[in-house]
């Protein structure tokens, strides 16, 4: 297989934008709103499964998915929330 400058620089040119850092404007503060918004959207979608499940209005399939969603938000939550505070007590331990 024979492999061309030209043919190479092609496929290097098109993974490029690939390789770029995200563009995206805005800071980490409205990432965090934004994954809070999430958050709480997940909580209340499945607050609703629940309720529809106890009128008999939901497949017992979707409430345990639900739940489950759930509670994989609770714990990236709770991870988020104790690298946070790591952070911040290695910060604090710093000499000034």
């Amino acid at each position: 297989m024979e492999i061309r400058a030209t043919s190479a620089e092609r496929g290097y040119q098109a993974a490029k934008p690939a390789l770029a850092p995200n563009a995206s404007p805005g800071n980490s503060g409205d990432r965090f709103q934004l994954a809070a918004e999430n958050f709480a959207a997940s909580l209340q979608q499945t607050e609703g499964t629940a309720k529809a499940a106890m009128v008999g209005k939901a497949d017992p399939h979707a409430l345990v998915m639900a739940l489950t969603q759930t509670e994989l938000a609770v714990e990236t939550a709770s991870t988020l929330r104790d690298k946070v505070v790591e952070a911040y007590q290695e910060i604090m331990r710093m000499p000034v």
